[in-house]
């Protein structure tokens, strides 16, 4: 089963940091993913760029675009780690491992559905 772990953070508070308290805090989370990373179970994660330019696409039609995730909340999405084990204990444990090393994030660990059998991470053999 693939999850999806999704880092939120308040993200005054992580623009707020250093470089160097940045870069710190990135090298712990990176030796975190490489054993999850040698074992197969971890696939493509990525840090996402600043809510300020985020654009949301909604509406009817070709839609409307506005600036920024359109929330009323304090936490910000900011990244994912795409891993995948058998249970959700194994993902929750992998998610534990990252907020050691980064204690002021939250992570919300959520199954994922492919749309599209892929070729590589996460498919199967009745996918290939």
């Amino acid at each position: 089963m693939l999850y999806a772990i999704l880092a939120y953070h308040v993200e005054d508070e992580l623009l707020a940091w250093t470089p160097q308290e940045d870069a710190a805090v990135v090298a712990k989370v990176i030796e975190v993913q490489a054993p999850l990373r040698a074992s197969g179970h971890l696939g493509p994660a990525a840090r996402l760029d600043g809510t300020r330019k985020a654009r949301t696409l909604r509406g009817p039609g070709g839609g409307i675009v506005l600036d920024g995730p359109f929330a009323e909340t304090k936490e910000q999405l900011l990244g994912f780690h795409l891993v995948e084990y058998d249970t959700d204990e194994e993902a929750i444990a992998a998610a534990r491992k990252l907020r050691a090393v980064n204690p002021s994030a939250v992570y919300e660990i959520r199954p994922v559905k492919l749309y599209v059998p892929a070729d590589g991470f996460g498919a199967t053999a009745a996918d290939k």
